[in-house]
């Protein structure tokens, strides 16, 4: 197929010249243009995937910057759309739907979230965590010294125009995050950033990044003042409504369902797994209550603390993975463990992975410390049960998020490999702790299920909670006491994780993307052999990248348009 018309198109309204005809051109440039644009408008991003050209650039999140981002993800949907899919090849067809997908994903958040002038998680999570230059090797210290002088350059700009962005009141959820954020930066800036280029030995540039890092970090803890004199003005408003939560969904995970439908299945997957954690308690705990056998779980912690355990268990569960066949392992790159920086501590876990263009570069999983504001208590209930850590490392990395972003970075098309949705990655990574206690791991031990069990229903109760609260009218209070009374979680967690709840909406997409992945698996190994097909359909789905699930199920089962779960 020759794009003839709106490869043109999109072309002169990037480059702002008149739309003019142009030679016939194939798809790939028109996606390559589009990766080339969005690289160039998001260099944040660019380099998080390997592209270190952009080294030391942020966003432009001025008022003509994010409009400049709005239009460019509204001219790119229109011209893709008006290409039409049926003189292409399916793989080519695939990635146009694909890229579609990614283009109002973002508009979604950009535009009718409205999060540059709501919340301050999007610049958080959009470009001022330098940790890219710190943890992934991709150069020679001094090379990757410099990129961070030029970043702390950078940031005065930038916290200028989130400044003048965020509009009050804001809700108070996002003052608490912002103020912790932006002042975990300040601390991380000042602090950490500099002992991690403390050998490199040239004074010159070691005067330079001290007087970078000294107005970075003033810079971020100004914007945390400010943040936290919003908290007398703050709200109570963070709910994107029913309509709008509908709309999230249809747009960065291309699922149609009613919420009240999605609302049903979670509330079904949470009975589910409330009763098998009664069982597993009757064996485990017998006599005792879900919360005393919770409890007793949780009592067994690591032995010299989290992130020792999680090193000592990787190697275990890889063995388990090659040795029950469940899933090839591409690849030689390994996963560090290293406890979390201060600024990104509002989730107990999480694994930072090298883009596609960084090669053989280890990724990290890092483990949270409990909030030291917290009491001792509180802060003694946060640190996980061995079990229940164990899960997480399924979840984050063997074979969870590491695995998947092993097979990320190798996918065929470059859609795949650089944009993976939420939905996807955290659906795989939750569905793998099912999927791993369904092939055996431990043998049916209860308190490992106990461990899998206490995942599962923390996930079910984020998905509840994001319905609830976007969507119902749920409160924070309301969320918090879910966690603890339903999910069996402890007071730090359902603290931390009802917060979480007010400004990541789409939180809901760890159980969201696992029910559709095993209703997936359910359906595409039902004619190919049931439980011994599944590497197969593992290497099959993971093979695509990262595109929201309804386009894979199409894809993977044939079917005549996308959807969540079929007819």
């Amino acid at each position: 197929m020759r794009l003839k018309f709106f490869g043109a198109l999109l072309a002169a309204s990037l480059a702002g010249a008149p739309v003019a005809a142009a030679p016939a051109e194939p798809w790939s440039a028109f996606r390559d243009r589009f990766i080339d644009r969005l690289f160039a408008l998001d260099p944040a991003y660019a380099v998080y995937q390997g592209k270190h050209e952009f080294d030391g650039r942020l966003p432009d999140w001025s008022a003509a910057g994010l409009k400049a981002q709005e239009a460019f993800y509204r001219e790119t949907i229109a011209a893709a759309r008006a290409i039409d899919a049926k003189g292409l090849s399916p793989e080519d067809a695939f990635e146009r739907a694909y890229l579609i997908k990614v283009a109002e994903g973002r508009l979604f958040w950009l535009a009718e979230a409205d999060q540059p002038h709501r919340n301050p998680a999007y610049y958080v999570s959009n470009g001022l965590d330098p940790n890219v230059y710190i943890a992934r090797p991709y150069a020679a210290k001094p090379v990757r010294m410099k990129a961070m002088i030029a970043f702390f350059e950078a940031v005065p700009g930038a916290a200028a125009q989130i400044r003048a962005n965020l509009k009050a009141p804001l809700p108070a959820s996002f003052v608490n995050y912002g103020e912790k954020a932006f002042a975990g930066f300040a601390e991380f800036y000042g602090g950490d950033a500099l002992k991690a280029f403390a050998d490199v030995r040239d004074p010159a540039l070691q005067a330079k990044l001290r007087a970078a890092a000294a107005k970075a970090a003033k810079a971020m803890d100004d914007l945390a003042k400010w943040i936290a004199a919003q908290r007398p003005q703050a709200s109570q408003d963070f709910a994107l409504g029913k309509e709008r939560f509908q709309r999230m969904l249809a747009a960065t995970e291309g699922v149609e369902l009613p919420v009240e439908r999605l609302l049903a299945l979670g509330e079904a997957d949470l009975k589910k797994n409330q009763a098998a954690l009664a069982e597993a308690c009757g064996k485990f705990a017998a006599g005792q209550s879900i919360e005393a056998c919770i409890a007793k779980m949780n009592a067994n912690k690591p032995v010299g603390g989290p992130v020792a355990e999680a090193r000592r268990q990787i190697p275990v569960l890889r063995a388990f993975v090659e040795r029950e066949g469940l899933v090839t392992i591409p690849g030689t790159e390994q996963a560090l463990v290293e406890e979390s920086p201060p600024y990104n501590r509002q989730n107990s876990a999480y694994i930072d992975p090298p883009g596609p263009f960084d090669k053989g570069i280890p990724s990290v999983y890092y483990i949270s410390p409990p909030d030291p504001t917290w009491t001792k208590e509180v802060q003694d209930g946060f640190i996980p049960g061995k079990f229940d850590l164990l899960f997480t490392s399924v979840h984050e990395v063997m074979p969870g998020h590491f695995l998947q972003f092993l097979h990320a970075n190798r996918a065929k098309s470059p859609i795949g490999r650089l944009f993976v949705g939420y939905a996807f990655a955290e659906g795989w990574a939750h569905y793998t702790e099912q999927m791993m206690w369904d092939a055996g791991l431990n043998a049916g031990d209860p308190e490992t299920h106990i461990g899998q069990l206490a995942n599962a229903l923390l996930r079910d109760c984020r998905y509840i909670s994001a319905i609830k609260l976007h969507a119902f009218g749920f409160t924070q209070a309301e969320s918090e006491q879910l966690f603890k009374q339903q999910c069996y979680q402890d007071e730090g967690t359902a603290r931390q994780q009802a917060a979480r709840g007010t400004y990541d909406p789409a939180y809901l997409n760890y159980t969201l993307g696992k029910l559709m992945i095993m209703k997936l698996r359910a359906d595409w190994t039902a004619s190919r052999g049931g439980r011994q097909a599944w590497k197969a359909f593992h290497d099959s789905f993971l093979g695509f990248g990262g595109p929201p699930i309804p386009l894979v199920r199409q894809a993977m089962l044939g079917e005549a348009s996308p959807s969540a779960f079929g007819g």
